[in-house]
């Protein structure tokens, strides 16, 4: 296959015309389906390939709605874009089991983001390191108010600078560690303009001090950049009933449900095969609220994957508990979200999306996302020791692969009510479509899920 050179710089009918021709085996119905995802408006299509570079069509995620979450007393209705089948039904189920209990319950830990100067020093004495680093720390928060005094007077900006000996690690290797409150935005650029400012800082006083030999004035700055490890930006949602309050019809008591529910969590804080699925259902409704509003899912992926190591272990991001008669569920996560800055004031589904939540600020949001979490991983595990979960979740994946078969409405129709008292297989599905069409059964190999629970 060729390269190319400035393929940038092309048009992005000339992008598509280059991919088709010489990747593509000049198919141009290929032309045609990726002209038939741009938008009828010129101006929002022209809004979205200015989002990344190179780009030459859009990729759509459902957007869908969950409603009747309560929390903290207030109702919401909770966009979600996300792939998966039965995530977003999973979420509503689970809201409106706890919209008859009280709802959730959130509280806002901390709100502290990270960053780092990262730099080499091979002198003999850290305490002479130290000794300096004091003597300038002022003019780390005094040279830098050209960068934070618009962030000081929404109330936020540098909240602790620390020198830290990383040497044990590496040798000559030490940290700037810095924290910040970034208010409503996710606060990247603002943290990333702040450490290469202090790096300069770093670099201009060593040279000036006379606490320093000239041999220990030699510094190295290899990188300044933020942490998506955000360990104190926490927030906790939380809900709790009493025990023959979750009866709920199942054949067992509540006692009972309580238990094997709380042993179900329990396994996930033990065993990091069941912890890492645990979690990733969690991260299911998490990442489908953070996704619709714009926010960054990568970090808040590797912010809370991380949070769940911070033992030593991978565990359950959740815990549960038995307490004087009550049953409480309850998820710690750290969550840098941001109700300005990037798309949330650009993308139209995003802004939609913020309206829909009440133009919430950036606590709000975590608790909002943070609470998705908690409700997703209660219907999963509630599902896992009663029913099962292949059940509900095959009914949910049956539109898919009716669809993949390409039924029409009437045969669609008629096998969900066929599979109304039934379980779904992929097999099963494939069998009774055969037979409405009258065509004889393929031979077939079934589709994995990839549901986390």
């Amino acid at each position: 296959m060729p390269s190319i050179k400035g393929f940038s710089k092309l048009s992005k009918e000339a992008k598509i015309e280059w991919i088709v021709a010489n990747y593509i085996g000049n198919d141009a119905e290929s032309i045609d389906f990726l002209k038939s995802y741009w938008n009828n408006d010129s101006n929002v299509q022209k809004l979205h390939d200015e989002f990344i570079e190179n780009t030459i069509s859009n990729f759509y995620l459902p957007f869908g709605i969950a409603p009747n979450f309560l929390i903290d007393g207030k109702m919401y209705c909770i966009p979600m874009a996300i792939e998966e089948s039965s995530v977003v039904a999973a979420a509503a189920k689970s809201a409106n089991f706890w919209l008859e209990r009280g709802g959730f319950h959130t509280q806002i830990i901390d709100v502290q983001k990270v960053g780092h100067v990262h730099f080499i020093w091979e002198g003999k004495s850290p305490e002479k390191l130290f000794t300096f680093f004091e003597s300038i720390k002022d003019k780390f928060y005094s040279h830098t108010e050209h960068i934070t005094k618009n962030m000081q007077l929404r109330g936020g900006g540098i909240l602790d600078i620390q020198l830290v000996d990383k040497t044990a690690l590496e040798p000559g290797y030490y940290q700037i560690h810095a924290t910040f409150d970034t208010c409503d935005s996710m606060g990247a650029n603002f943290i990333n303009s702040v450490l290469e400012e202090f790096a300069k800082i770093l670099k201009s006083e060593i040279e000036k001090t006379d606490l320093l030999s000239e041999d220990e004035k030699q510094i190295q700055v290899v990188m300044c950049i933020l942490s998506n490890y955000t360990p104190n930006c926490l927030v906790r949602a939380e809900v709790r009933a009493p025990l023959e309050s979750l009866a709920d019809g199942n054949e067992m008591t509540g006692l009972e449900f309580a238990e094997k529910f709380c042993r179900a969590v329990r396994i996930a804080e033990i065993e990091p095969y069941r912890a890492t699925t645990h979690n990733k259902g969690i991260m299911n409704g998490v990442d489908s609220v953070v996704i619709a509003t714009g926010n960054d899912f990568r970090a808040v992926e590797a912010s809370a994957h991380t949070y769940a190591s911070r033992s030593g272990q991978y565990r359950s991001l959740t815990h549960a508990e038995i307490k004087d008669g009550e049953f409480i569920f309850r998820l710690d996560i750290p969550l840098a979200l941001g109700t300005v800055g990037g798309l949330t004031g650009l993308h139209p589904m995003v802004k939609f999306a913020l309206k829909l939540l009440g133009n919430p600020n950036a606590n709000e949001l975590m608790k909002v996302a943070a609470v998705v979490g908690l409700a997703q991983n209660f219907s999963a595990l509630r599902s896992l020791v009663t029913s099962g979960i292949q059940k509900g979740h095959m009914k949910m994946h049956l539109l898919n692969i009716l669809n993949q078969l390409e039924a029409t409405d009437a045969e669609k129709a008629q096998i969900v009510e066929y599979f109304k008292d039934k379980i779904v297989s992929y097999s099963s599905t494939v069998e009774i479509f055969c037979k409405i069409r009258g065509i004889e059964v393929p031979a077939v190999s079934g589709i994995k899920s990839k549901e986390g629970h």
